[in-house]
């Protein structure tokens, strides 16, 4: 009995590759999401008040890379769990 369930085993798809690409086109479609909305944030508020936009634009920056961040931590993860 265990021969057969180690032949199915060995027969069976590795589905590893497959969501680990789903996961990651997720991370980059939240990334993509994120950034959209610091930028629309800081168009508007420069928009609002025009003596604020290099305060805005700083604020934008610095979330701007830690949302990038965290896209390129789900490209990390996606190399490593379709390697796995």
């Amino acid at each position: 009995m265990s021969n057969i369930v180690l032949a199915q085993a060995a027969e069976a798809v590795n589905l590893n590759p497959g969501l680990a690409a789903i996961g990651y086109g997720l991370s980059a479609i939240g990334a993509a999401i994120g950034v959209g909305m610091i930028w629309a944030a800081v168009i508007n508020g420069t928009a609002r008040q025009p003596e604020a936009e290099g305060q805005l634009r700083g604020i934008a920056y610095i979330s701007f890379v830690l949302v990038e961040v965290l896209a390129l931590l789900g490209l990390v993860l996606y190399f490593i769990a379709s390697n796995a």
